[in-house]
């Protein structure tokens, strides 16, 4: 009688652990794939307002669009000169997670001469 007890223990410990693993992993997933869309809306956002891309909506507008394309909602949208700062959020098992990035052209190398 004491197997069966031991045996279920350890079926039930592994079936947890299994399930902890797969959420944990899930949960990875989920957060590369909102910090890439926060990229791709930032990137989207800064072309649209250097003029490299011409769309008729704004640079917000496109960056909420490519966001909602990953998956994610624009939370924030904001520009220093013509570089974008945006923050996304999505949510994965009842969890919101929130991403920011931020885009623009090169900074000036400084000179050393």
């Amino acid at each position: 009688m004491a197997s069966v007890t031991l045996t279920v223990g350890a079926a039930a410990t592994a079936a947890t652990l299994a399930i902890a693993a797969a959420l944990i992993g899930g949960a990875a997933t989920a957060s590369q794939r909102l910090a890439s869309g926060a990229d791709a809306a930032a990137l989207a956002a800064a072309d649209v307002a250097s003029g490299a891309v011409t769309s008729a909506g704004s640079p917000c507008e496109v960056a909420a669009t490519v966001a909602a394309a990953s998956g994610a909602r624009l939370d924030d949208c904001r520009f220093d000169g013509f570089v974008a700062i945006v923050q996304v959020s999505a949510a994965y098992a009842g969890i919101t997670a929130v991403a920011r990035s931020r885009a623009g052209p090169p900074e000036v190398a400084a000179d050393d001469g």
